[in-house]
């Protein structure tokens, strides 16, 4: 079970977000190469980078951020990053910096045509996000809900070759309330690819419940509020991960 730290990137800073919601950020530090730095120290195995700007600008827009922190690891662990990757040209160009994995998440479901594309182009690099309330998928920055069905919706990128799912349960996410268990687990048993859970994870208990499950497809979860306020330590949830796991 890895624990995969999110850096999420406002005008060049590390914030969080509540619901995905802009006006409700809280910046955690100035420099996200420090940031980056220190969840390497406490044995991360996997960064979660979000450019927030560039989600909803449509294009990147924290590229000097992005190079500091891909220079501060320096290759030892892989690196993925969304947000507003909208055309293959950039996704060549992260990769071509050191990005491992290319998160899609509103252009998988608005343009399946380019997500098409980028699985043919990048096999290996591409994952997909998925966000959702009530299994229902949404776009456009959390702000709008469509009327397609998580698992469905799932299954079809499964089918275009995409790497593995993230799952965030947006009506969680920022919240410290608990990972959705369930509906990650029913996301996970209807696949072959990975998922990997986000959205609410608030401390040890969270872990330890992923654990259980991990043999139905769950291979990680993106650690975001709970490791900024201290709600959970880094170091010790993946010992306990890999305690429970036998890794």
């Amino acid at each position: 079970m890895l624990l995969i730290p999110a850096i999420d990137l406002k005008d060049g800073h590390c914030v969080r977000l509540i619901q995905g919601d802009m006006d409700q950020s809280t910046t955690f530090g100035e420099d996200p190469a420090a940031i980056a730095a220190k969840w390497l120290d406490a044995g991360a195995r996997r960064l979660h980078l979000v450019d927030l700007n560039g989600a909803f600008a449509g294009q990147p827009k924290n590229l000097a951020a992005i190079k500091s922190i891909l220079k501060e690891v320096d290759g030892e662990i892989p690196v993925q990053l969304g947000g507003g990757i909208r055309d293959l040209d950039t996704i060549e160009r992260y990769i071509d910096l050191g990005i491992e994995y290319v998160i899609i998440g509103t252009a998988a479901v608005k343009n399946p045509g380019f997500l098409q594309d980028a699985c043919s182009a990048f096999a290996g690099h591409i994952i997909v996000g998925l966000d959702a309330k009530d299994g229902k998928v949404a776009i456009d920055g959390w702000s709008k809900l469509t009327g397609q069905d998580v698992i469905s919706t799932a299954k079809r990128f499964e089918d275009w070759g995409v790497e593995s799912i993230i799952y965030t349960d947006i009506g969680r996410d920022g919240m410290l309330s608990g990972i959705n268990i369930d509906a990650t687990v029913k996301l996970a048993q209807s696949l072959k690819i990975p998922v990997i859970a986000s959205g609410g994870l608030a401390g040890m208990a969270d872990i330890e419940a992923l654990c259980k499950v991990q043999d139905e497809g769950i291979e990680g979860v993106i650690c975001g509020r709970a490791i900024y306020t201290g709600d959970l330590d880094l170091a010790a949830g993946q010992a306990r991960a890999d305690e429970l796991t036998g890794e």
